[in-house]
């Protein structure tokens, strides 16, 4: 739908109708609708857990997907990179996963799923309905806790080719890794820091490279980020600067994501208005940081990941 100030997709259309029947249109701009999504929901809601649909095969190995709203079951999830025709929701539903070329994804993280004992994954890609607006909003808000509390994070790299597969010797791996577009994307830091297990597996065989332990060196190489980082310390020991520099030669598709794939970092919620533009998502970010940080240290919860 186009407003006055351009394209504007909202994650919640009724907002859109309500201030065009009453408002004039040239009233209408990102501000305005800011202000009224704010006054019809609150940053608790927004941070609400919603409810979390989990992959499993069931025993004549059809895919599923099982919603849970508590007791979620322990889980293993995934981090990749998005490719051209990858496995939505809709394939789940409509039973045509097998169809695309990101079923290969699926099958990789079931299989290591089923190594570790556990029956249930979680793919960005098909457990959530992008359809829904709200749904999508809710869960980039619960994106960070569902890393942290998943039970072990595989992470799929697509452009890096390891073991018997390619032959590739150590040290061409190593510039593989190290150039891989993983660490380039916006979405993948979180990823990378909020859980406690993660392991990095090569595309084609999957063959293992390594986890975030033993990966540590190359890592703080590539990322810049501090040992204690990776290690879980709590995130809000470190300064605003430096997380903001954890970020800032990462890109994602969407230019808002840049700062709405922060939130989890900085333990903040805010409305997903695409079409504001990356300025103007960084500088309602960092409005709610700047709020969050002024509270007293009580009421900021508990932001600690898991050490080691």
């Amino acid at each position: 739908m186009k407003l006055a100030n351009g394209n504007l997709v909202i994650t919640n259309n009724i907002l859109i109708v309500h201030l065009i029947l009453t408002q004039p249109c040239h009233h209408i701009n990102h501000n305005t609708i800011y202000e009224a999504y704010h006054s019809q929901y609150s940053l608790e809601s927004l941070s609400t857990p919603l409810v979390m649909r989990l992959l499993q095969f069931d025993s004549d190995g059809r895919l599923s997907l099982n919603e849970f709203w508590n007791d979620t079951p322990p889980y293993a999830i995934l981090s990749h990179t998005w490719g051209a025709n990858e496995v939505l929701f809709q394939d789940i539903v409509n039973g045509t996963a097998k169809s695309k070329d990101g079923y290969v994804k699926v099958e990789f993280l079931a299989q290591k799923a089923a190594e570790r004992g556990l029956r249930h994954f979680w793919i960005d890609t098909c457990c959530i309905d992008k359809s829904s607006s709200l749904e999508l909003q809710t869960a980039i808000n619960s994106m960070f806790r569902w890393y942290r509390d998943a039970a072990v994070c595989f992470v799929y790299m697509a452009d890096v080719f390891s073991g018997p597969e390619r032959g590739n010797s150590t040290t061409s791996w190593e510039v593989a890794f190290s150039t891989s577009r993983w660490f380039g994307r916006g979405w993948t830091l979180q990823e990378l820091l909020a859980p406690t297990s993660v392991e990095f597996f090569s595309a084609g065989i999957g063959a293992p490279l390594g986890d975030k332990q033993s990966l540590e060196r190359h890592i703080i190489e590539i990322t810049g980020i501090p040992v204690n980082a990776l290690r879980g310390q709590n995130l809000h020991s470190f300064s605003i600067d430096e997380r903001m520099r954890w970020a800032q030669n990462r890109k994602t598709t969407r230019e808002e994501d840049e700062a709405y794939s922060l939130m989890g970092l900085f333990d903040v919620f805010i409305p997903i208005l695409y079409g504001e533009g990356k300025q103007r998502a960084f500088e309602r970010l960092r409005e709610e940081i700047d709020k969050r940080s002024k509270r007293p240290s009580s009421s900021k919860g508990n932001f600690c990941l898991h050490s080691r």
